[in-house]
């Protein structure tokens, strides 16, 4: 023993001995313990017998039946009761909060001050002659703030419903909306917002209350256009004096008619009852399971409130009787607003993600030891992840990955995705790098937001879960694409508590949309995957059939060109009476610029896009990737046009989901299109 001592060094190799035994024993004592999941990860929806092969959650037992979640209290069945339902939980806590500006601390209405402003704010709406009705719509034109959510709720006190409205849909739509809806009072946020609607305001429009002072100058506009502007704390003071009696709202009435902005044509009104979307929240509740939120959480609040994915994720922490904390309307300064808030749920969208993504990888990759450092660190989380593990506290998460857990508060343990597809390796990222459970969702407004989740402990990426308990799901043939529901995949049809009532004065749309049985055809087209979770691969629309009798499906090619590093955005489009296609391009500025560099190109961004090998870089890479996605001859493109400026909501070429706007697309590129079929005749 004593000659062994001597060799690792005497004493000194003993204590050493000890430190090594004590850091084991350590280790082993708090060692991360993998949680186990909430189902069986090799078949994770049922299949109902019958020849539709209709799936259904396996987090209520009665799904096989047939039957959908449709609340989890009997008493708490509407949005009204949801809210009261959290302030019991939270023992009044603190419910909604905001800062004054950068450098600001969160300020906090508890739950009873937020109720109590919400029954005014209603009662003065009252009595400013509105009648307590399911059939009185008042509009909201507002970024997220607590008078959003005071208004929602206010507006639930008197069974009214709320109609939002947002910038991205352009005057012309809010127009449309205020006058379809024949909505005769709007809650505005402020003098811009007042003077975007005075523009084109309907006959129906009466009154508009302001959240912020506005200048007198727009209260003349008004006053000369027959509108009466109100400050909403004056809208307060007269609820209070008048103390109207509440009306509560059935589980059957309207809570909200949310317009959708389609690629085409006029926005649809999407009619949602309160038993919708409890329907929808308490189904999501139920699959996270013991990650479900509760009265501790925290939930920074920065996606549009005028989208069903926010407001479900919001009025589920109101059921539970969490807080909610809004940023102050600076997308870029959202990080801020999380180190002061320190979130622990946060609802995101791909695009957030991405910018996190690719910022990461811009910083390590002029470093050869971070990048070493970084792919060890990514490699570790991910095995412990596929082993269940999830957690913030390793080594690699203090060395490596601390600086981007900050960025979002330092918190966070739950976070939702949805709204567009997220690219597997970089939500396998997301999961790695926060540390946090991390789940994505498919839906749409028309299913009150959620139809599928993916389950906690499922760390493969690149599928959008199971059904949610609310819904079941089927797969419908669409042969003109050659998918068929016998091999697994066809267009995606939803059923159940969730599923709206229909478009707001459009029945022939509503036709359309829901078939006399009540499935909704989503017109996205789905394949279940063999563990029972569900995959987004195209789209119905947008298909063409080219002279030679081939069917184009874009936004497919699409997906497969926009792998390329040169390619920022990207347009295919073709026509009938030709043999092939062709793309608009919008190269990805700062790679091309560095390209252009090391090659002695020299010139702006814009004469880049003009040159002869630029154009023959991103054709060439484009191509390659067409191939090895397995592109047919006839799917690849035969010609580009390199444009300069990106498509944008702003410049009407893209939707606000951030979807292409195609037709307006073609006719906005017909120059450059015709000049490319010139060319290539």
């Amino acid at each position: 023993m004593d000659h062994y001592l001597d060799y690792i060094g005497g004493p000194a190799g003993a204590l050493a001995l000890t430190g090594v035994a004590a850091a084991s024993a350590f280790y082993l004592a708090t060692r991360p313990r993998p949680e186990k999941p909430l189902v069986d990860l090799s078949h994770q929806s049922d299949q109902l017998p019958g020849p539709e092969l209709i799936r259904v959650s396996k987090f209520y037992k009665e799904s096989k039946e047939g039957k959908f979640v449709s609340f989890l209290d009997e008493d708490v069945r509407t949005l009204y009761d949801s809210f009261r339902k959290g302030a019991k939980e939270s023992n009044n806590g603190p419910c909604l909060g905001w800062r004054e500006g950068p450098n600001r601390p969160y300020q906090w209405l508890n739950y009873n001050e937020a109720l109590l402003r919400a029954k005014n704010l209603g009662s003065g709406l009252v009595a400013l002659g509105l009648t307590p009705s399911p059939t009185t719509f008042v509009g909201i034109y507002s970024q997220n703030c607590p008078e959003w959510i005071i208004t929602e709720q206010g507006a639930y006190c008197y069974s009214m419903v709320i109609v939002p409205l947002y910038d991205t849909l352009g005057p012309d739509a809010c127009a449309y909306i205020i006058k379809q809806a024949e909505i005769n009072l709007v809650i505005c946020e402020d003098d811009a917002k007042c003077n975007m609607l005075l523009d084109r305001s309907p006959r129906c429009l009466r009154k508009l209350i302001v959240i912020k002072e506005v200048r007198p100058a727009t209260n003349q506009r008004a006053k000369n256009r027959g509108v009466e502007i109100i400050r909403f704390e004056e809208v307060e003071k007269l609820g209070a004096q008048k103390d109207n009696r509440e009306q509560p709202p059935k589980p059957t009435d309207l809570c909200t008619v949310c317009y959708t902005s389609g690629t085409t044509g006029s926005p649809k009104g999407v009619m949602l009852t309160h038993s919708n979307v409890v329907a929808a929240v308490c189904a999501v509740i139920l699959q996270l399971g013991d990650h479900r939120p509760n009265c501790n959480d925290v939930m920074i609040s920065f996606l549009p409130l005028a989208h069903m994915l926010e407001r479900c994720c919001e009025n589920g922490m109101y059921l539970v009787g969490g807080a909610v904390g809004f940023y102050t309307g600076d997308i870029r300064r959202l990080s801020d607003d999380c180190k002061a808030l320190h979130p622990t749920v946060m609802p995101a969208v791909p695009r957030l993600l991405n910018r996190i993504y690719d910022k990461v990888m811009a910083e390590i990759s002029g470093s050869l030891i971070k990048k070493l450092l970084f792919n060890m660190a990514l490699r570790t989380k991910e095995s412990e992840i596929k082993r269940g593990v999830i957690r913030r506290n390793s080594i690699w998460d203090k060395l490596v990955f601390r600086k981007v857990q900050e960025q979002v508060g330092g918190r966070l343990r739950l976070m939702l995705v949805g709204s567009a597809p997220l690219a597997g390796n970089v939500l396998t990222f997301i999961r790695c790098a926060l540390g946090c459970l991390v789940v994505e969702g498919y839906g749409q407004t028309e299913c009150s937001a959620p139809v599928t989740l993916t389950v906690q402990g499922d760390h493969v990426p690149d599928h959008v879960g199971p059904p949610v308990a609310c819904c079941c799901v089927k797969l419908v043939d669409v042969p003109e694409m050659e998918y068929y529901a016998s091999n697994g995949q066809g267009e995606v049809c939803v059923k159940g508590t969730n599923v709206f009532l229909g478009y707001y004065k459009d029945e022939e749309k509503t036709n359309e949309t829901v078939d006399s049985d009540g499935w909704h055809h989503t017109g996205d087209v789905g394949q279940w995957l063999p563990n029972g979770t569900l995959k987004i691969i195209d789209r119905k629309k947008h298909i063409f059939k080219l002279s030679q009798g081939e069917y184009i499906v874009p936004e497919k090619i699409e997906n497969t060109y926009i792998r390329s590093q040169y390619v920022q955005q990207v347009f295919v489009c073709g026509e009938s009476l030709k043999s092939c296609i062709v793309a608009v391009v919008v190269p990805d500025v700062d790679v091309i610029k560095c390209w252009a560099l090391e090659n002695g190109i020299p010139g702006t961004f814009s004469v880049l896009c003009s040159h002869p090998e630029v154009k023959k870089l991103i054709f060439d890479d484009m191509i390659s990737w067409g191939k090895e996605a397995g592109l047919k001859s006839f799917e690849q493109v035969k010609d580009v046009y390199l444009h300069p400026d990106p498509f944008s909501v702003q410049n009407g070429l893209l939707t606000p989901t951030l979807k292409s706007k195609r037709p307006q697309l073609k006719a906005y590129f017909k120059p450059q299109i015709e000049d490319m079929y010139a060319k290539l005749t």
